[in-house]
């Protein structure tokens, strides 16, 4: 295999010739933050805008102008990662006194008047507010990356804060990627009775340009006006984008990004192994002088994370400048690259798709290496909202004139389709409200059946299913209600809802049971069947959270501990019976696997974090998720501390057994 022969059409020298740092100069906001600021102060607002154009400058704007009137603000944002760097961030800005934050991991002077969290928290403070009878103490809500509001699998979180707000508070949502914002507005002010403006910038604060990096090594643009650029055109209609490079020589492709001054990029990959595999090509020696800063920065989060001074990836980190990230990861070492990339100290970053959104670490290239991404269940093209989130990163506002998007061919790169996107904007976001257990036990908290009637009647699917069809909004609310009432009927029949429709008392403490599988556990504390060993506790809640499809083969063959067994065979035996009926009255029923307890119990009884990860032949991340979901679960049981003290006492034992390094590595972050 040759190497690739850095080169460069001709036509570039003048693009490359805007590569550097603008000048500096006094900020100075952009009318459209000036005007988001203004409308927000009148009513509710939707900015859409690209990454890094300053939509946080809207939200802390926003935010000072209620707090120094003696208001208060909840920053809600959908990753506890995001969550923690606003805390820091504000508390900066606002002073730390004035900021708390909730995330289930972190709880912090929660009666601070700008309280930082995720949105699921503040979903759970709108329950509990209506259940009372009292309005929620806030005069601003913000919403960080409001695109989520179309995600299939919490988009019914965003839309339920926005039907529940009091129409009092001002609603502040944030995104650069909502292709429909005028219809969800149009929807918020009919359901709000109050106006909600959109203020839409389409202007980069760092342009882009788009590139093709040819299989020899030459780069060439990949568009000349709005078509492809004729040799690439040449190199698709001959197949030649096919013959992916085998495997992709990524320590070459730095070079000729390096000497064209491309650098740093982020590399968005397929699958995690790719992204580790890709560190293997890399040089561990960049032949430059030595980078005190660096050095500085790396020894200073190494001494606060000791237990990643034996990272595998360390050397290519520390000597090559590049890194993988992934959900694979520690949070820790994820953190460390973050820091590491954001503060201008490497080369590259091979990354999966999650970095995309919401992670503030932009490169000045981005590279794709595929037009297509796992959406969760299969491969699919890219959609134009998941395109917008890579090339977001690509151009650091402050630090690039300039930025790039390139484009390398190969088996899974469809270059036709790249340009579409483009061509195109974010996609329009789709209503993803559906009843479930928990929305309906919690509803009833403070709701009639007729008032979730009129609740799902004022959905945005309903708004989206009229303006599609004359009669949609009568379709779609019934569908909607039907729904509805079958979990309702089922919760009749289990003892939570009495014929009234009013909760039992079981459904009165079933309700604060906020997770995915509340009628289960509520089986299991109904019957008295888990186990009062806060260690044997953690592990038999870890398979409730495990979200697979599919029992893993853990390397590790030991028999489990006797206790284990019975306590995770006393807990399959009482949600059996309950699990047929579910199933035969329509509902799905996820199996229990053992390998999860087994993990967690190794953990919460003083394994080392290595030798658990090995003898389950789990990453990293996978385990750290699977510890931080239990946590999670166990504190909604810990909540239940008036009607199951003791219960509730273990649970809050058996979170802080599990919650250790390096699950878990610091506050602030």
């Amino acid at each position: 295999m040759t190497r690739l022969r850095p080169t460069a059409e001709p036509v570039l020298k003048r693009v490359f010739a805007k590569i550097g740092r603008p000048e500096a100069s006094p900020f100075r906001p952009d009318d459209f933050q000036l005007r988001a600021v203004e409308a927000v102060r009148e009513g509710d607002c939707i900015v859409t805008a690209p990454t890094g154009s300053g939509k946080t400058w809207i939200a802390e704007e926003a935010i000072r102008n209620i707090f120094t009137a003696g208001g208060r603000c909840w920053y809600a944002s959908p990753l506890k990662a995001l969550s923690n760097a606003k805390w820091v961030e504000f508390g900066e800005r606002f002073g730390e006194s004035s900021v708390g934050i909730l995330t289930g991991d972190t709880k912090e002077n929660t009666d601070a008047p700008i309280l930082v969290g995720t949105t699921e928290i503040l979903r759970n403070q709108l329950y509990d507010a209506m259940h009372r009878g009292e309005d929620l103490p806030c005069d601003l809500v913000v919403l960080d990356e409001a695109h989520y509001l179309g995600d299939r699998d919490r988009g019914v979180v965003w839309e339920e804060i926005m039907i529940y707000l009091p129409r009092r508070i001002n609603l502040l949502l944030l995104s650069a990627t909502v292709g429909n914002a005028d219809e969800i507005a149009s929807w918020l002010s009919r359901i709000r009775e109050k106006p909600c403006r959109v203020i839409h910038e389409d202007r980069r604060p760092v342009p882009l340009y788009p590139l093709v990096l040819h299989p020899e090594g030459r780069i060439m643009p990949l568009l000349e006006k709005e078509d492809l650029y004729g040799k690439v055109r040449s190199l698709v209609e001959g197949g030649a984008t096919h013959s992916r490079l085998q495997p992709p020589r990524f320590g070459e492709i730095l070079e000729v990004m390096r000497k064209y001054r491309l650098l740093p990029a982020i590399f968005f990959l397929k699958s995690r192994s790719e992204c580790d595999g890709a560190l293997k090509s890399c040089p561990l020696d960049r032949g430059e002088d030595e980078d005190e800063a660096f050095h500085y920065e790396l020894e200073g989060l190494l001494a606060r994370f000791p237990y990643l001074a034996d990272h595998r990836h360390l050397p290519h980190l520390e000597r090559g400048r590049v890194a993988s990230h992934h959900g694979g990861q520690l949070p820790a070492w994820k953190f460390l690259v973050e820091t590491m990339m954001r503060r201008g100290h490497l080369d590259a970053i091979f990354a999966t798709s999650t970095v995309a959104a919401g992670v503030n670490y932009p490169a000045r290239t981005i590279v794709l290496f595929n037009s297509d991404i796992f959406n969760g269940r299969d491969f699919a093209p890219l959609t134009g909202t998941e395109f917008h989130q890579m090339t977001g990163r690509a151009g650091r506002r402050g630090l690039d004139r300039i930025g790039f998007l390139m484009v390398v061919p190969g088996r899974f790169m469809n270059i036709r389709h790249i340009r579409d996107l483009l061509c195109s904007g974010a996609d329009d976001i789709r209503s993803q409200i559906r009843p479930d257990f928990s929305m309906v036990l919690n509803l009833l908290l403070s709701q009639t059946p007729a008032d979730m009637r009129h609740i799902l009647e004022r959905s945005l699917a309903v708004e989206q299913a009229r303006r599609r069809v004359k009669d949609g909004r009568s379709v779609k609310g019934d569908l909607l209600w039907r729904d509805f009432l079958r979990y309702l009927s089922f919760l009749k029949a289990e003892g939570f809802v009495d014929d009234e429709g009013r909760l039992t008392e079981n459904g009165l403490w079933a309700a604060k049971l906020r997770l995915d599988h509340p009628l289960l556990i509520a089986e299991c504390i109904k019957s008295d069947a888990f186990p009062a060993d806060p260690s044997l506790l953690a592990a038999v809640i870890a398979p409730f959270v495990y979200d697979g499809d599919q029992d893993m083969r853990p390397r590790d063959k030991r028999r489990p501990a006797r206790l284990l067994a019975e306590a995770f065979e006393t807990v399959l035996e009482v949600i059996e019976p309950l699990a047929d009926r579910m199933e035969k009255a329509g509902f799905t029923v996820n199996p229990l696997f053992l390998w999860p307890a087994q993990a967690v119990y190794d953990w919460s009884r003083g394994s080392s974090w290595d030798d658990v990860v090995r003898r389950m032949g789990v990453a990293d991340g996978d385990m750290a998720m699977l510890v931080l979901r239990t946590a999670d679960n166990l504190r909604q049981i810990a909540s239940l501390k008036d009607t199951h003290p003791d219960l509730a006492r273990r649970a809050a034992e058996a979170v802080e057994i599990i919650l250790r390094e390096p699950v878990l590595f610091g506050e602030g972050f």
